[in-house]
C-alpha cells in the first residue's frame, strides 16, 4: 500500500487514483483558487477526493464514506487517521465548492477512444456519438426548490425536483465528452446549443427527433461534424436530387443532408412489428449505402445504456444527498468525473484488442472492483520497484477482462411503463408482451421518397 503522506492519506480513490491522479487534482484546486491557506486534517484535494468516493457509494452517508477511505489505512502499523465530524465535513465540501469539481470533469472527460478504426468505437473513420437528455432528482428542500422545480401531472406530479442533464457520449466506449444540466423548465434543444463547443470534424453525431430542429441543425453542421438526426414523416424536405436506392438529397437551410426513409421490421417468436424511419445526415458519399447509415442510428441506444449505468447502477436509482444548489452542482459533477474515471478503466483494459467492441466491458464489475480498491487504499499508486514492469490494466482491468459480457445478441424488448404510479395499465403498455426479450431478426426496406 502506498498512498499520499501525512493528512493527505485519506485522499484516494483506489486504483482510479491512476486515472485521476493527485497531479490532476491538485492542478483542478489551483486552477479555481481553491486550494486551502493554511494545512487541516481536510486538505482541499481530500475533500476533493471524498466527494468522487461519495459518488461510488451512493447508498451510505458521508461519514461511513470517510470511514472506507481510511479503512486501509489504519491497524497495526498503519497510519493515524482523523475522524472528522459530520459538520466538519460539510463545511469542507463548502469550502471546496463547485469549481473544482467542474475544472476536474474538463480534465477527464473525452472519448477515450483509442486508436482510430477501433471494432465498435469508429464508422468509416469517424467517432460515433450521440447526444440525448435524462432527469435526475434532487431532495425537495426549500433551497433546492427555488432552483429545481417538481413536474406536474394527472397523478399528482414528482416527489422531488428535477434536474435535466444532457449529454454528448461516445457510443462505443460510453465514456462522457461534453455535458450541461440544470433546471428542467430548460428543453433539451436549448441547452444543446451549449453542448456544440465539443463538436469537431472526424465524428459523427446521432440524435433523436426531438434534435431535429433547423437552427440546431444548421449549428451543429458548422462544427465540421457530421449528423445522423431522426426526423418526423410529416416533415416537408424537398427533393434536390435522387439517389438509386431510394433516398435523396435536401436542404435545411444551407446544410445540405441526405433523406433516408425505411420501414424497419422486427421479427420474434411472438410475431412481427414494424415502424417507419425517417433519418437525415449530412454524410453524402454516394457509396455508403442507405441501409448501412439506419443500421449505424441504432447506435444512438448506447447512450440510454450510459445513462443507465449512471443513475441505476452507480447511484442505484437514489435521489442525490445535495440540499443546497450549489451542493447538487457539485455533486453531478462530482458523480460524473467518477462515472468517466470507471468508463476509462474499462476501454484502457481492451485497448490492446482493438477487434473487440468495448461494450463488452462490464460496468458493473468494474464498479464493484474499484469499490473494493478503494476500501483496501489499493493501486492508488503504480508499483515502480525494480523489476515491477509498468501495468496498464491494474485490478480494475483485469477484472473486466476476466469477464467479459458475451457478444451482444439481436433481441428485443418493448418500451413499457416498468413502475406504474397508477393500478391502470398505461396506454403504452397496452396490447405488448411482458416476458423476456425475444431473438429477432431486424429488415431494412429502403422506401423510395414521392414528389417530384
Amino acid at each position: 500500500m502506498t498512498v499520499a503522506a501525512g493528512v493527505f492519506a485519506p485522499g484516494h480513490v483506489g486504483e482510479l487514483t491512476r486515472i485521476v491522479p493527485f497531479e490532476m487534482v491538485d492542478a483542478a484546486l489551483a486552477q479555481t483558487r481553491a486550494t486551502q491557506q493554511r494545512l487541516r486534517i481536510l486538505p482541499s484535494r481530500v475533500v476533493v477526493y471524498l466527494l468522487l468516493a461519495a459518488a461510488l457509494f451512493a447508498e451510505v452517508g458521508y461519514r461511513q464514506v470517510w470511514a472506507r477511505l481510511s479503512a486501509g489505512l489504519g491497524g497495526p502499523g498503519g497510519l493515524a487517521v482523523a475522524r472528522p465530524s459530520v459538520s466538519a465535513l460539510a463545511a469542507a465540501r463548502r469550502r471546496v465548492g463547485v469549481a473544482p469539481l467542474r475544472a476536474l470533469f474538463a480534465l477527464v472527460s473525452g472519448p477515450g477512444a483509442g486508436p482510430r478504426g477501433r471494432v465498435g468505437v469508429f464508422w468509416r473513420g469517424r467517432l460515433v456519438t450521440a447526444v440525448d437528455g435524462t432527469i435526475m432528482c434532487c431532495p425537495d428542500t426549500p433551497a433546492n426548490l427555488a432552483v429545481y422545480q417538481r413536474s406536474k401531472g394527472n397523478h399528482g406530479g414528482s416527489g422531488y425536483p428535477l434536474i435535466r442533464l444532457l449529454a454528448v457520449v461516445a457510443c462505443g466506449t460510453r465514456t462522457v465528452t461534453d455535458v450541461v444540466f440544470g433546471t428542467d423548465r430548460v428543453g433539451e434543444t436549448s441547452y444543446a446549443h451549449r453542448l456544440l463547443g465539443g463538436l469537431r470534424a472526424g465524428t459523427i453525431l446521432l440524435a433523436d427527433r426531438n434534435f431535429a430542429v433547423r437552427a440546431w441543425i444548421i449549428a451543429a453542421a458548422g462544427t465540421g461534424a457530421d449528423l445522423l438526426v431522426r426526423v418526423k414523416l410529416n416533415r416537408r424536405l424537398p427533393v434536390c436530387a435522387r439517389w438509386r436506392d431510394g433516398s435523396y438529397v435536401s436542404r435545411i437551410g444551407p446544410v445540405q443532408v441526405r433523406v433516408i426513409t425505411a420501414a424497419v421490421t422486427i421479427t420474434t417468436s411472438a410475431g412481427r412489428r414494424s415502424e417507419v424511419y425517417r433519418l437525415i445526415t449530412t454524410v453524402l458519399d454516394p457509396d455508403c449505402p442507405a441501409a448501412e447509415i439506419v443500421r449505424l442510428y441504432h447506435e444512438r441506444w448506447e447512450i440510454e445504456t450510459g445513462f443507465f449505468e449512471l443513475k441505476s447502477t452507480t447511484l442505484g436509482g437514489r435521489v442525490l444527498r445535495a440540499r443546497t444548489p450549489a451542493g447538487v452542482e457539485q455533486e453531478i459533477w462530482a458523480v460524473l468525473v467518477a462515472y468517466q474515471a470507471l468508463r476509462i478503466a474499462i476501454s484502457d483494459a481492451l485497448l490492446d484488442q482493438p477487434d473487440l467492441d468495448p461494450d463488452r466491458g462490464s460496468f458493473t464489475v468494474a464498479l464493484n472492483t474499484a469499490r473494493d480498491q478503494l476500501v483496501l487504499a489499493a493501486g492508488v499508486l503504480p508499483d515502480t520497484s525494480p523489476g515491477a514492469g509498468v501495468d496498464l490494466v491494474g485490478e480494475i482491468g483485469q477484472a473486466v477482462r476476466n469477464d467479459l459480457l458475451p457478444a451482444r445478441r439481436l433481441r428485443t424488448g418493448p418500451r413499457v411503463v416498468k413502475r406504474a404510479i397508477s393500478k391502470f395499465v398505461a396506454s403504452t403498455a397496452k396490447n405488448r408482451c411482458h416476458g423476456p426479450s425475444l431473438t429477432a431478426t431486424i429488415s431494412i426496406d429502403i422506401q423510395t421518397a414521392a414528389g417530384p
